[in-house]
């Protein structure tokens, strides 16, 4: 998708962000738009922190006092979204990810950290637009259909190779 702008920042110092990963998040971030039709211009900030960072943040906003993967701040409801006044973008939200918690996972689940990084990006996508896999039930399996859709098409399947870095 041509006009959505993704901006993305490092707010941490104790992990290095491989070589590739800001580009991988550019193509998750295109790849949800384009399957959800969405096509006006619009943007997404993506933060990479570390484990304490978003233990604050998890706490904060969610009153859950540990690390978690991956935080989603939505800016929109029921698909009407804040607009930027300068751009006319509409501005999804934020997404924010421990980059600690997903070499974490990536080691513990036995796939890359592009994998990783990919899925918690798009699953966070999903939430920006609205989705929600709290409840269980179809809205959940709905979800997991549509991340694993997204990562199969980036090329980043389950049976992916494994890689440490």
């Amino acid at each position: 998708m041509e006009g959505l702008k993704v901006y993305i920042s490092n707010k941490q110092k104790d992990v290095k962000i491989p070589t590739g990963i800001r580009l991988l998040i550019r193509r998750c971030c295109n790849a949800v738009m384009v399957m959800e039709e969405m096509h006006e211009p619009a943007e997404v900030s993506v933060s990479f922190l570390n484990n304490q960072q978003i233990k604050e943040l998890n706490a904060q906003y969610r009153g859950k006092d540990m690390p978690t993967d991956v935080l989603s701040f939505p800016l929109g409801e029921n698909g009407v979204y804040d607009r930027n006044e300068e751009t006319g973008a509409v501005m999804l939200g934020d997404i924010v990810i421990s980059i600690e918690k997903a070499f974490e996972q990536s080691n513990l689940y036995g796939h890359s950290l592009r994998r990783e990084i990919g899925f918690l990006t798009v699953h966070s996508m999903l939430h920006l637009l609205g989705y929600d896999h709290e409840n269980g039930g179809m809205e959940a399996v709905k979800m997991r259909e549509k991340e694993e859709f997204v990562l199969a098409e980036l090329g980043l399947t389950r049976d992916e190779t494994f890689e440490v870095k």
